[in-house]
């Protein structure tokens, strides 16, 4: 290994090193030993440790004349440039934080200096109001960009070549500070309209953005496989044009309000970039902040472990003592699940997720998905289906079947795509709600399925009283929620499961049981439809999984895509939150099989506590050739098993929560 190679690969296993320091605190830093910092670390598996410069009270921690400096800080120390030295010498990287629209200091020298809001008051985070505990907002259109020009110039020309800038807290942030109120009159935008406030928000955001881009790229380590990274912002936008980037970092604290939905929808977003890929979970019980606690030993495990199924290198986040001294608990709670991550590591190596389906999402909805997609996402998770979540310029070619679902509106131009892909053999299920469009019921047309009005009934039900086509096992006609629509199809369609309506609405007039009136009969028209390779769900049949997950709406979306899709790439048995991964590798085929449940255990809070064991469930991998064996990694165990021409198949027990199958070539 050469001298710096290990600083030009891609971190496997990071910490982003929280450092929020009040000036009020003494003795920051006191406990600061430079061998015992670096150990910590490598005796925990990490290859990367984000080290901070400067944190949201504004504050810097190195060697500088700037009277920023933090009061605490020992006249001698100097804190980060010994980290960064001791994390290299160990052969760590040490990326750089430094904070951008929270600044305590900046803000209280510089009141001018704080975005203000349409009533005038000062933007706090998270909305904070004047007299309570929260972070000032700074404006970006005011001197403040400057000022922290200037400390990113200094840290780029203190520390270069350097491992990576980690610039934090870059939302859109409108604002009618005098300064924002200048910049939207010279480019002929209007303050007293909020959406062109939000447009010059965005238009500061990229041209700052672009210069500290500039700024950075130089003073990188050649080679380095991370460069600027501008936090908080939405993954969807970069979705739609990929800016110039060096790789994703993905902020997922799921007990923080990122909820476990975020991180499988927002990595299945963005890994189609050809962009390496880093998660962030925290090793809090909470979110950031919260360092008094510490994560479940299953819950730290099953978050990394996911970001590892999903293509993502792991990252923890922590709060560093203002001591300066790691906290030999956390560390020895991130070590083991790191140990496992570690293990894995070389069955993945190189791997390319292998997947069937695209989940097209409207990314105007950013980073939170709304319910259509949600319940899509949760579906396809539950039924081991292997997906991609996609714009709608993207190219649907490669999959053998796309899903549109509410929320999803469909324009001219996913329309004209969406003609072409079944055209060419693509099969497609679509929401009604999401072609109740002009162009939406046009391309269904064409396609042999019409699209007609609402209907006047909420809810509505799915006729499952008597076996259907889809050959469900009878039960009472189901509640679905939402607005559904008349859908038919020409005469060589089928319905697949009969639309059921209630005998009138319910309302305060015409009133009728607790909470709906019951189902009346048939309605001669399908709750679900097909036509050729085309179904199309009358009902908003994806936003109830994501609002009610009843069994049976799974169950339906199941036998419907198994309608379509009848040789998916995986099959498995085993519990109904199981989670899977296909990634092919140079070894041969991997899966991963993950297993924990998150329970509401908490107010507003998902907890995990334990590995949910697997014991001799089925697995399938559709293979044409036989494998030379298949092995459960890390363990090394070799398993039995059985070729049919068409899928390979094993039984498997893993008892740790997760494990990675590898049929080998």
């Amino acid at each position: 290994m050469t001298t710096d190679e290990w600083r030009t690969r891609f971190p496997k296993r990071s910490i982003h090193l929280d450092f929020h320091t009040s000036p009020d605190i003494p003795g920051v830093g006191a406990g600061f030993d430079a061998d015992a910092f670096a150990r910590t670390f490598v005796d925990a598996h990490v290859d990367s440790v984000t080290v901070f410069a400067k944190c949201h009270h504004g504050h810097l921690y190195y060697r500088t004349d700037r009277p920023e400096r933090h009061p605490s800080l020992p006249a001698g120390l100097d804190l980060l440039g010994q980290q960064i030295e001791a994390l290299h010498a160990a052969r760590v990287r040490a990326p750089i934080y430094m904070s951008v629209q929270c600044d305590e200091y900046a803000a209280n020298v510089h009141q001018d200096w704080v975005a203000l809001s349409p009533s005038l008051g000062q933007v706090r985070f998270a909305h904070g109001g004047a007299l309570e505990a929260a972070w000032q907002v700074l404006d970006m259109s005011s001197p403040y960009q400057e000022y922290l020009a200037d400390q990113l110039r200094e840290v780029l020309d203190r520390f270069a070549p350097v491992d990576g800038i980690f610039l934090d807290m870059c939302w859109d942030q409108p604002s009618l500070s005098r300064w924002a109120i200048a910049g939207m009159a010279g480019e002929g935008l209007d303050p007293a309209s909020p959406a062109e406030r939000g447009r010059y928000a965005r238009l500061v955001a990229k041209r700052y953005m672009e210069r500290f881009s500039r700024m950075v790229e130089p003073a990188l380590l050649p080679g380095s496989p991370t460069g600027a990274w501008f936090n908080s912002r939405p993954k969807a936008e970069i979705a739609l044009g990929r800016r110039d980037l060096r790789h994703i970092e993905v902020e997922a604290l799921p007990t923080g309000g990122w909820g476990y939905s975020y991180l499988p929808y927002v990595a299945r977003l963005v890994r189609g970039l050809g962009l390496p890929l880093v998660g962030m979970t925290g090793r809090f019980h909470r979110s950031w902040g919260d360092g008094a606690s510490l994560k479940t030993a299953a819950a730290l495990k099953y978050e990394c472990c996911q970001m590892l199924m999903l293509g993502l290198a792991s990252g923890v986040g922590d709060l560093l003592a203002s001591s300066g001294v790691p906290n030999e608990a956390v560390y020895r709670r991130i070590g083991a699940v790191y140990e496992h991550i570690a293990a894995c590591e070389p069955y993945l190596a190189g791997g390319k997720h292998v997947t069937e389906i695209a989940l097209i999402t409207d990314p105007a909805h950013g980073d939170s998905p709304p319910e259509g997609t949600v319940g899509a996402l949760r579906a396809l998770q539950q039924l081991r289906h292997q997906f991609d979540v996609v714009p709608p310029v993207a190219d649907l070619s490669p999959y053998a079947l796309v899903i549109v679902p509410e929320g999803t509106p469909v324009d001219g131009l996913l329309a004209d795509g969406l003609e072409r892909y079944v055209e060419a053999g693509g099969a497609l299920m679509i929401s009604a709600a999401a072609a109740s469009n002009g162009p939406g019921r046009d391309v269904l047309s064409r396609l042999g399925v019409e699209v007609g009005d609402a209907w006047p009934f909420d809810p509505v039900f799915l006729g499952l009283t008597q076996p259907g086509v889809l050959r469900l096992a009878p039960g009472p006609d189901v509640r679905a929620p939402g607005q559904s629509f008349r859908v038919q199809t020409g005469p060589s369609g089928e319905v697949l499961v009969e639309l059921v309506l209630p005998w009138f609405q319910r309302t305060f007039a015409h009133f009728s049981g607790h909470s709906y009136t019951p189902p009346r009969g048939p309605s001669g028209y399908g709750a679900v439809v097909r036509q050729g390779s085309v179904i199309v769900l009358a009902t908003p049949l994806l936003s109830a999984v994501a609002t009610e997950r009843n069994a049976e709406y799974v169950e339906v979306l199941g036998a419907c895509i198994g309608r379509l899709l009848p040789c998916p790439l995986l099959r498995a048995t085993g519990p109904a939150h199981l989670e899977t991964a296909v990634v092919e590798t140079r070894h041969g085929t991997t899966v991963h099989l993950l297993s924990f449940l998150p329970s509401r255990l908490g107010q507003d809070l998902d907890l995990v506590l334990d590995p949910f064991p697997l014991v001799k469930i089925e697995v399938s991998l559709r293979a044409e050739a036989a494998p030379s064996r298949v092995v459960l990694q890390p363990d090394g165990e070799v398993l039995d098993f059985t070729h049919d021409g068409r899928y390979a198949s094993v039984c498997v027990s893993v008892s740790g929560g997760h494990g990675v199958l590898v049929f080998e070539n």
